[in-house]
């Protein structure tokens, strides 16, 4: 593979334009008044979406390579889109939870406190949890949201790319 495709490109594309959809998914979101609790449509969309444009982003990475790509090819450009729309999800989350609406905190923990409750969950429990919620460093919680979307994107890429890797060593 001497003339291969550069990754950057597609991964800076893919991934800016999976963290701009979810962005917009958050703001329409907001706009509707159910940040806390968006219902199962609109979470499943915020999770089929950038399954989708992950694994596009990996066939358009072989596509622009000649039809060929390796295993670790599909896995590096998936995990790196993966990452630019985690770190572009918890910007903007970070930007509205503290500077444009931090009531929305308050509303998240109140939907957690109505879910525990409706789980049987004894009243201790769930103050001590909520407590805890509360007192979670920002930045913690963010390196866990990057880890999460790392690892969404090794799954997605690892699956997509055993499915559509070709070698030039295939070929013969």
């Amino acid at each position: 593979m001497e003339n291969q495709a550069n990754s950057k490109s597609v991964i800076l594309n893919y991934g800016l334009l999976t963290g701009g959809v979810s962005v917009l998914i958050a703001l329409v979101l907001y706009a509707m008044g159910k940040t806390a609790n968006p219902g199962i449509p609109m979470t499943a969309l915020s999770f089929i979406i950038p399954i989708v444009l992950i694994v596009l982003g990996i066939k358009k990475f072989k596509d622009t390579n000649g039809g060929f790509m390796s295993w670790g090819q599909a896995v590096k450009v998936g995990v790196g889109i993966a990452l630019l729309w985690g770190l572009l999800t918890i910007i903007f989350q970070y930007v509205l939870e503290n500077f444009i609406a931090p009531e929305l905190i308050e509303q998240k923990l109140e939907a957690a406190r109505v879910a525990m409750e409706n789980w049987g969950m004894d009243q201790d429990l769930i103050d001590t949890q909520l407590e805890k919620q509360r007192d979670t460093n920002p930045f913690f919680g963010a390196a866990m949201g990057l880890l999460f979307s790392a690892f969404i994107g090794f799954v997605i890429s690892a699956i997509a790319g055993a499915i559509m890797k070709k070698t030039e060593e295939d070929q013969y």
